[in-house]
C-alpha cells in the first residue's frame, strides 16, 4: 500500500486536525506511543522516513482520543477501515494504547 503525494498531504492534514481535536499535546502523544519528538513529527507529516505502521498507530490513537473527549474525529479519507483491511496484508499493524484521561487535562 503506497500513497501518492495528494494522499500523503491529506493524511498529514487529517492527523494534525485530529491531534488538535484530541486536546493532547505532542509530548503526551509521544509518551503514550513511545515515539521520539522527531519520530512523531515525521509520522504526523507522513514524511518519507515515517513507518506506515506508525502512521496507522497514530491514526488509531488520535481517533480514540478524539472520541474519548466526546467529539467526532475529522474524517479519514485515506486511512479508512477499508484501507486498514488492505494494510493488514502488507504491515503488522499494532493496537493503539488506551488514552490516559489525565492527558486530556481532566
Amino acid at each position: 500500500m503506497s500513497l501518492n503525494r495528494e494522499e500523503i498531504a491529506r493524511t498529514g492534514r487529517e492527523l494534525a486536525a485530529n491531534l488538535e481535536l484530541s486536546g493532547l499535546d505532542r509530548d503526551a502523544v509521544s509518551d503514550a506511543l513511545d515515539f521520539s519528538e522527531r519520530r512523531l513529527a515525521e509520522t504526523l507529516r507522513v514524511g518519507p522516513a515515517s513507518d506506515p505502521v506508525d502512521v496507522w498507530l497514530l491514526r488509531d490513537y488520535l481517533d480514540r482520543a478524539v472520541r474519548d473527549v466526546g467529539a467526532g474525529p475529522a474524517e479519514w479519507s485515506v486511512l479508512t477501515d477499508r484501507a486498514r483491511a488492505a494494510a493488514t496484508q502488507w504491515f503488522a499493524l499494532r493496537t493503539a494504547p488506551p488514552v490516559a484521561v489525565a492527558h486530556h487535562g481532566m
